[in-house]
């Protein structure tokens, strides 16, 4: 169950603490975002943090569907099944 903190940051079992490093002014900088957006800097970093890695692995999924739109495209001389039968009958 999510444990309510004083702020507005929902924390859910296992929690971890870390110290970074980050330079004042950037601090600075996100200290006014979040108090801008009713967030806390930890619940700024933490919905940043998860943008990020949702961005990547949109790109990833991007680049593969055109990877397989290449390979879809490829002549190959026959179906993909029998390709794979001769392939596997080969060894």
């Amino acid at each position: 169950m999510p444990v309510l903190t004083p702020s507005n940051t929902v924390y859910t079992h296992p929690v971890a603490k870390v110290m970074i490093s980050i330079p004042d002014k950037l601090l600075e900088r996100l200290d006014t975002r979040a108090r801008a957006n009713g967030e806390t800097r930890s619940g700024l970093l933490q919905r940043l943090a998860v943008q990020e890695i949702e961005r990547e692995k949109a790109q990833e999924r991007k680049d593969l569907e055109a990877l397989l739109d290449q390979i879809g495209t490829l002549d190959l001389g026959g179906n993909a099944a029998q390709l794979i039968r001769e392939d596997r009958n080969s060894h």
